[in-house]
């Protein structure tokens, strides 16, 4: 079957290492989560999803805050199939450009709702930052 490859791209109001700090943040967004956040670490996600759990797996294999993050990405969306994840930080203004890569999907319906659940993520990311500086005192 043909491979795919999925870019996603949001800018966030943090700076590059808060944004980098959350997607690495075990208690962000999944139902359970393992996250040993060192090259070569493997990391658990559970996502609660339609109604059931899907499990995540993978093992970082780059980790450079805060500009860069590498990792493998496993489920039963990718049929058990290895795919990759890079996701930059770039300052931008006065946020972050967060782009996300995700390479060597199935071109399967599976393979493409990653790009849905990918923006979804980098929208919760973005969310958790407004609600913080509307919660702040010095916004």
């Amino acid at each position: 079957m043909n491979r795919i490859e999925l870019t996603v791209s949001r800018t966030i109001a943090a700076t590059p290492a808060e944004v980098f700090d959350v997607w690495l943040d075990p208690w962000f967004g999944p139902e359970r989560a393992i996250v040993n956040a060192s090259v070569d670490g493997l990391f658990y996600h559970c996502v609660r999803h339609e109604g059931r759990d899907w499990a995540h797996y993978g093992r970082f294999v780059r980790l450079d805050r805060p500009r860069v993050i590498e990792h493998t990405w496993m489920s039963e969306a990718t049929r058990g199939l290895e795919s990759t994840v890079v996701l930059t930080f770039e300052p931008n203004g006065a946020g972050t450009l967060v782009t996300l890569r995700h390479t060597n999907l199935l071109d399967d319906d599976m393979g493409r709702q990653h790009e849905q659940g990918w923006t979804f993520m980098l929208g919760a990311i973005a969310d958790r930052f407004s609600s913080k500086a509307a919660r702040s005192p010095n916004a």
